[in-house]
């Protein structure tokens, strides 16, 4: 008489204990950095869905904590399709950044990157798995300027700056391929591995990146695709993308002796100098002061303007907000107070010594910026 209700028992607790099989992983993870792409993440899942129909991938999310919500809607369709996953960051920003925590964060043997803004073309994705899959590419790079290849979704001017852009690196670093600024690519999880140190998570284009610190030891193939109309939301090329541009060129040009955060820092110096001039001529001849109050008044203002830009461009992905800011603020006056004095004393020991006007102000100001930098990285943008 027990026998039916126990095993009535066994088979409930059955289907109630959890799926423990051993589950591959995927072939294919497509990584998609996204800052406010609400819009656009479900009408994104759909597509990879009937693109990839024939491939067993996951698609990660990885987002700048979105103000619109991109994060939750992510999760939102993860809850019922375990291929979509997100990595909410908290206080990081960066394209590139963004990029390599998603690759970095998959076990599947092919990892694409993509944008989450539909110009992207996802039906080029299953082309451009076949020579990876077949092992004839460690790199497949989705080209706008192939043959076969387009890009309506450029205005004239992004076209211009794009064809430019692409012209100057291939020229630079001796790169082959038409595109080597495009955002769109899927390479070998384990070739990209042990270049991944060697990356930079500032900048927006990770695919040149990859090309320069791999100097040429992927083999790289290209499949022509078609850049389109952005859909929604806004695009987020600005002159912080510009900036980012032109340091990591730098960067890798000197092999990364000059790292593209410290470029920034300089260039903002230089911003600087320009605002410290302004505010001193200002004070001198509108307010009738000392010129000692005057350079006290204008070096203040100067080092607040380096602060801000620094704060808004230099460290952007480690922005400070509320109270720190005003906290790193007091730090990095204090700091640039204390370099201030470290340039005037190396100036003048150099001078003392080598008696070239000239050679000892460089000296005092390469002293004093590099104190600024390495001092105000470790006591103002990395406080936890």
């Amino acid at each position: 008489m027990d026998a039916v209700p126990q095993a009535a028992s066994q088979t409930a607790a059955s289907r109630a204990a959890p799926d423990t099989a051993a589950r591959p992983a995927p072939e294919l993870c497509v990584v998609v950095p996204t800052f406010n792409e609400a819009a656009n993440v479900p009408i994104l899942v759909e597509r990879l869905r009937r693109a990839l129909s024939g491939c067993d991938f996951e698609v990660i999310f990885v987002d700048d904590n979105s103000p619109d919500g991109t994060a939750a809607v992510a999760r939102a369709i993860g809850e019922t399709d375990a291929r979509v996953r997100c990595i909410r960051r908290i206080g990081r920003r960066g394209l590139a950044g963004a990029c390599l925590e998603g690759m970095l964060a998959t076990e599947a043997r092919y990892v694409a990157v993509m944008d989450a803004d539909l110009q992207h073309d996802e039906t080029r994705l299953a082309a451009m798995l076949e020579p990876l899959r077949t092992g004839s590419a460690d790199l497949v790079v989705a080209s706008r300027y192939l043959a076969g290849g387009a890009a309506p979704g450029l205005s004239k001017n992004r076209a211009r700056a794009s064809r430019w852009s692409n012209v100057l690196v291939q020229r630079l670093f001796g790169i082959s391929i038409t595109d080597p600024m495009s955002g769109n690519f899927m390479i070998r999880r384990d070739a990209f591995e042990p270049l991944a140190p060697a990356l930079s998570s500032q900048g927006f284009k990770i695919l040149l990146d990859l090309l320069a610190t791999s100097s040429g030891s992927l083999r790289t193939v290209e499949v022509p695709t078609t850049f389109q109309e952005r859909q929604h939301g806004e695009s987020k090329l600005d002159l912080k993308i510009a900036l980012d541009f032109a340091s990591l060129v730098t960067a890798k040009l000197t092999n990364d002796a000059v790292s593209a955060r410290f470029l920034l820092f300089c260039l903002v110096g230089l911003a600087g100098l320009a605002v410290h001039l302004a505010v001193l001529t200002a004070v001198v001849t509108l307010a009738n002061l000392s010129f000692g109050t005057a350079q006290t008044v204008a070096t203040v203002c100067a080092i607040t303007w380096n602060f801000v830009l620094n704060n808004f461009f230099t460290y952007r992905d480690q922005r400070l907000t509320g109270w720190r800011f005003l906290t790193g603020l007091l730090r990095f006056l204090v700091i640039c107070a204390i370099g201030a004095i470290s340039n005037v004393g190396i100036a003048t020991w150099i001078y003392s010594n080598q008696n070239v006007w000239w050679l000892a102000g460089l000296g005092g100001a390469v002293i004093g910026t590099v104190w600024n930098f390495v001092v105000s990285a470790a006591f103002v943008w990395r406080q936890r």
